[in-house]
């Protein structure tokens, strides 16, 4: 069983390039850049909605679309083939690695490139692509037909908005996902289980609704004489899983990374998000699996199908593996729960997943063709068949729909989780400023080096010094 796992998960790993945050997450190939009104479309590029009525997608015979090589980009290929079907203009979903995709990505770019009429990119691509002038304005595009209205709100701000909080759009929520938790049924509905747990906590075991509780069953399911413990949460620090990780609890904590002015001072080093990082340590002081010091979604989902960890924090993407019972040995008594609400009462689950974006070089034909191809694919019954072959929607007629919930023991909490997302900075610089912060969780969560004060404290001065050279905070 360990060779066949560690093999599934070899594959698996390929996928691995953040998402997932970020979802995803870019490689640090990508340069920063100058900061330019987002709003201003580069001089030389014509609004593609406005292309003259002959120009259209009749005499576009196919389109080409840039993704991340990973089973999504596959259903997005079988929605293109029924594209193709009812329009006669053929869809070719190209897939890179995801160790290459950004690079790729921003090669292309920087030869001003027309291989590709559309990309799928990571939320945090927004900041550096529209203001060099990568992608098409789709604002005007989205609001006349109604696709801001379709989906959650908080995918249109974080896959589509730039500058945050400007109403201007440069995508259109393709594939949804966030941190979401799995747990053992057959250990939370077991009878002892369950009257030790209440002799003990004073209330019934159940999913966790808030993270006293969830520290609470951590706690009580961790008993390292049976090899087992209570919880897997992210720890990576090669790049940004324990940043994605810690988010979940910052943001229900009611901290967050600065205020609406960009400045981190008194907000990421607020009582509330110390309270947070001081939390996400303890949970992995007490209750994380050994050798998992710098783990992401594969460790993760190995302790689940090893029986060693009750709860499991991961991306919704990566739950199939959880429910296939030729994966999972444990799949039948796996269950899905959305992340808890913190002291507050606020809830939010850390953002991955991306938005669709159509490439600001290819010609206004073209352009037009492109955006044909995004509204029929935002209808409703298109993203209720983009769900059915496995797709993420973030439309929310299917996210309401009962079959749509119905139809993995995860899609109800996914559905759940996509009305309370909250992602990291989309901003050009986005990449030194999660660097210097996950290095800095490092040291506290894994480590236990300074208090989670003086952690909090560091990275608001090293991100106010970015913010500040990169013309963000005054």
């Amino acid at each position: 069983m360990l060779k066949k796992r560690t093999l599934v998960w070899l594959l698996v790993g390929i996928l691995a390039f953040i998402l997932v945050a970020c979802g995803g997450g870019e490689t640090a190939t990508e340069a920063p850049a100058e900061e330019a009104p987002a709003e201003e479309a580069p001089a030389e590029e014509a609004p593609a909605e406005e292309a003259p009525a002959d120009e259209t997608a009749g005499s576009v015979e196919e389109l080409t679309i840039l993704w991340a090589q990973w089973d999504p980009a596959d259903y997005l290929q079988e929605i293109g083939n029924m594209y193709e079907e009812e329009t006669g203009i053929k869809v070719n979903v190209v897939q890179e690695p995801w160790g290459s995709f950004g690079t790729l990505f921003n090669t292309e770019m920087a030869a001003q490139g027309t291989s590709y009429d559309m990309v799928v990119g990571d939320s945090q691509w927004l900041g550096t692509s529209s203001t060099q002038g990568h992608y098409v304005d789709l604002t005007d595009f989205l609001n006349e037909n109604n696709l801001t209205d379709t989906v959650t709100e908080a995918t249109l701000t974080y896959y589509g908005e730039y500058p945050p909080g400007s109403g201007t759009y440069w995508a259109y929520p393709t594939e949804g996902d966030a941190n979401g938790w799995a747990y053992r049924k057959d250990l939370f509905e077991d009878p002892e289980e369950m009257a030790a747990f209440e002799a003990e906590y004073g209330y019934p075991l159940a999913p966790p609704e808030t993270m006293d509780q969830l520290m609470d069953i951590a706690k009580f399911f961790t008993r390292p004489d049976e090899g087992l413990y209570g919880s897997a949460i992210y720890t990576q620090v090669d790049y940004d899983g324990l940043l994605m990780g810690f988010q979940n609890m910052l943001f229900s904590y009611g901290g967050d990374w600065s205020d609406e002015n960009f400045n981190p001072d008194g907000t990421i080093n607020s009582p509330e998000s110390v309270a947070a990082l001081e939390f996400y340590r303890e949970l992995y002081e007490c209750c994380q699996p050994p050798g998992m010091s710098n783990a992401f979604f594969a460790e993760v989902n190995d302790a689940m199908i090893g029986g060693q960890a009750a709860m499991g924090m991961n991306y919704f993407a990566f739950f199939p593996a959880l429910a296939n019972p030729e994966i999972n040995p444990h799949a039948e008594n796996t269950g899905y729960f959305v992340n808890p609400s913190g002291p507050g009462g606020q809830q939010f689950g850390s953002l991955g997943g991306q938005g669709i974006s159509v490439i600001s070089f290819i010609d206004d034909t073209r352009k037009q063709a492109a955006l044909d191809f995004i509204k029929w694919f935002g209808q409703d019954d298109v993203q209720q068949k983009w769900g059915e072959v496995g797709g993420y929607s973030a439309n929310k007629a299917v996210l309401s729909d009962p079959a749509f919930l119905e139809m993995t023991p995860y899609n109800a909490a996914f559905a759940e989780t996509m009305g309370m997302v909250k992602d990291f900075y989309n901003i050009p610089i986005y990449n030194e400023l999660l660097i210097a912060a996950k290095d800095e969780l490092a040291k506290y969560v894994v480590t236990g080096e300074g208090s989670a004060q003086e952690t909090l404290d560091n990275i608001a001065a090293i991100h106010a010094e970015m913010l500040q050279e990169a013309g963000f905070l005054q």
